[in-house]
């Protein structure tokens, strides 16, 4: 996605890549933590040390879908009031 300043998209790719980095180092660290119990509490373990970091990842993506949306809202907006300015 093309957001409007070049420091705000280096901003959310690094946030976004660093929430996808943490999801996977909660989910190793928690599955290697647990492995000597059992492999179902260390496949759990993963899956509740990853949560945090994919929270982090949906709430980004939902910024940017949104982002677009508005995007594409103002271009609608545009377009419409060039047709009624027409009519």
């Amino acid at each position: 996605m093309k957001l409007p300043s070049p420091l705000l998209s280096l901003l959310i790719n690094f946030l976004l890549g660093a929430s996808w980095a943490f999801a996977l180092l909660g989910a190793a660290t928690l599955f290697f933590l647990f492995l000597n119990v059992g492999i179902f509490y260390s496949l759990f373990g993963s899956f509740l040390g990853a949560l945090p970091g994919l929270f982090l990842v949906l709430l980004i993506e939902y910024f940017l879908m949104r982002q677009e949306k508005l995007d594409e809202l103002k271009k609608q907006t545009k377009l419409l009031e060039e047709l009624v300015a027409r009519a």
